[in-house]
């Protein structure tokens, strides 16, 4: 039976009234004792009739409000009993959920906001990325295209058509970071975790950026000079880890020095190795720091550009490390150079190679 809060309150106090009136009536002609004792009934019966009063018009109203909220929240939290609404001050309580849930809409909305912006940054930095090289090749195949009177020579011909390629394979090469950080972001790229000496690997990546750093003049070193002669072992995906040390150092290697350093630190720590490059460039100021992991994020654009890249090597090895449980670190200061850092874990006695 659901009955209106105007019947509920006549029928109470049509209740409460009776019970005053039975005691006024009866209460005089009985003893003292008797007396009192039917105070006391009558005081319980008026405290019991006004307790169900609040449960029925009070707290009926706010089981209502709470049910809307669940709606509102689309079960973000657990379902809520309604034991929760006998406690005290249960209208101050709903008070405090409204404002809660104000506030974290609040905070998802200026989320949305700047995801908006990012995602329309984002666009316009690829669109600019896939039209330089892809407009460059289309001029070079044009122009050969259109020579009609055979005024170009073969070796012309051949030098536009080696640009062309060139561009052609920048854009294959953009093409397929993209596809990487999306199927990274998804998290569809399964992690081939296995033992491998990081020592081997820092060297062999030392061999393939040797030509690029002597154009600039730029030493490599590993650090400490006495790393373990039995190697330094580590258990991860050998061919992605690379993959994020080539990018760190390739970086370090454009934006350092001329003539300056590259220092890659393998440093055990615990049941770790903390892997650090280290240039000695100009730095990042600390407003770009926060920014530089982000899909197309350059600090100089203009530089950037001239240093090819696809503007992706950061985002693919941050998405990288943190599939291994771990987080890569910025360190810089404007002037004196860039840190960045990460950490591996070292095998477990027995461990093998296993995919994650």
């Amino acid at each position: 039976m659901n009955l209106s809060s105007r019947t509920i309150a006549i029928l109470i106090a049509l209740l409460v009234a009776g019970v005053l009136t039975t005691y006024a009536r009866i209460g005089p002609t009985l003893p003292f004792r008797e007396a009192f004792l039917a105070a006391g009934v009558t005081v319980a019966a008026c405290f019991l009739l006004i307790y169900l009063s609040f449960e029925a018009l009070i707290f009926r109203e706010i089981n209502g409000i709470y049910a809307g909220l669940e709606h509102i929240k689309r079960k973000e939290f657990k379902k809520l009993s309604n034991k929760f609404l006998f406690r005290p001050e249960p209208v101050k309580r709903v008070r405090d959920e409204i404002l809660l849930m104000a506030e974290r809409r609040q905070q998802e909305l200026d989320e949305l906001v700047r995801l908006q912006a990012l995602r329309r940054e984002f666009l316009a930095d690829v669109s600019h990325e896939l039209k330089t090289p892809l407009f460059a090749a289309q001029g070079f195949v044009h122009t050969i295209l259109d020579d009609e009177d055979d005024e170009i020579d073969l070796a012309t011909r051949r030098k536009f058509l080696r640009k062309a390629a060139a561009s052609l394979d920048t854009l294959d090469a953009l093409v397929q970071d993209l596809v990487t950080i999306a199927q990274l972001e998804k998290g569809v790229v399964r992690m081939r975790r296995q033992r491998f000496d990081l020592i081997v690997l820092v060297r062999e990546i030392f061999e393939l950026l040797e030509q690029q750093a002597a154009r600039r003049g730029t030493h490599l070193e590993l650090f400490p000079p006495s790393l373990p002669e039995t190697g330094l072992l580590v258990v991860a995906d050998r061919n992605r880890i690379r993959q994020v040390l080539i990018n760190l150092i390739d970086n370090a290697i454009k934006y350092g020095r001329d003539k300056g350093r590259v220092v890659v630190s393998l440093v055990e720590s615990g049941r770790s190795v903390r892997i650090a490059v280290r240039d000695d460039g100009a730095g990042i100021a600390p407003e770009h720091q926060g920014r530089i992991f982000e899909r197309f994020y350059r600090i100089d654009k203009s530089r950037s550009r001239e240093s090819g890249g696809s503007g992706l090597g950061l985002a693919i090895s941050k998405h990288i490390v943190e599939a291994h449980k771990s987080t890569i670190k910025v360190k810089s200061t404007v002037g004196e150079g860039t840190t960045l850092e990460f950490k591996l874990n070292k095998p477990k006695n027995g461990a093998v190679g296993s995919a994650a």
